[in-house]
């Protein structure tokens, strides 16, 4: 007599471990391409556009969540509107906007003066080193003084929608911002910006933290749907967004 009941428990698994091995597969030749793309010149980095996210497998754990295209690309365009040579930005947890930045002509960006400040040092590779602060927001203030009280624009989306996480992560904005907020571009465009991108929920933690900030009518989204109401709270209005009224 033929045992179905072992036999259909036989297939399931060996479907089971097909499906396990294809998605090894995949896993290896994804760390082989970002590793021979690690140890490659900038050049290579450069002309390769590391393909924006998608060698970036989102973690979890890491309440890793990346933007859609479309969400990034506005928040990259809202960061470098009018900003001439010397203005300085930095993108705080939020490597989705960075990678949107460095799909662009390089000859079309006005300003090589671009930072991301990352946990994930994965992404050292997308920024160059030169370019990229290892950043834990348990140690706000634990990085290099390189960019402190120096920069103009900033991105800051913290990647847990906590008190503790948000009021640390705002120490750090605090410590690179420039404390003159009066200054203009070549272009005649305010230099100072700054954009917080988080849950609806936060807003009143925003709201202390960063007083100068009001919620806009822009909603960022992700490119894998995530269920928290995320806000775009900013220091400007321009033609992507107006402030939200109360």
């Amino acid at each position: 007599m033929v045992d179905t009941d072992s036999d259909t428990e036989l297939t399931l698994s060996a479907h089971a471990l097909a499906a396990l091995q294809e998605f090894k597969q995949e896993e290896k030749q994804r760390q082989e391409e970002f590793q021979s793309l690690y140890t490659a010149a900038d050049e290579k980095f450069e002309k390769q556009n590391l393909k924006g996210m998608e060698l970036f497998k989102e973690d979890w754990q890491l309440s890793q969540f990346w933007y859609s295209d479309e969400t990034a690309d506005l928040l990259a365009d809202a960061l470098l509107e009018g900003a001439d040579e010397e203005t300085v930005v930095a993108i705080v947890s939020a490597p989705s906007v960075f990678a949107s930045i460095k799909k662009k002509d390089p000859a079309t960006l006005p300003t090589k003066k671009i930072y991301l400040f990352e946990y994930d040092k994965r992404f050292e590779v997308l920024a160059g080193k030169d370019y990229f602060f290892y950043y834990d927001y348990f140690k706000p203030l634990d990085f290099n003084d390189k960019l402190k009280g120096k920069v103009h624009r900033l991105l800051i989306d913290p990647p847990f929608l906590t008190d503790d996480c948000q009021t640390k992560s705002s120490i750090t904005a605090k410590a690179l911002l420039v404390s003159d907020k009066a200054q203009k571009t070549k272009t005649g465009a305010l230099k100072y910006r700054l954009v917080s991108c988080t849950g609806e929920r936060m807003k009143n933690v925003i709201s202390r933290a960063y007083p100068d900030t009001h919620i806009t009518t822009f909603h960022p989204e992700h490119a894998n749907g995530l269920s928290n109401e995320f806000r775009c709270y900013a220091s400007f209005e321009w033609a992507k967004w107006k402030f939200e009224c109360d």
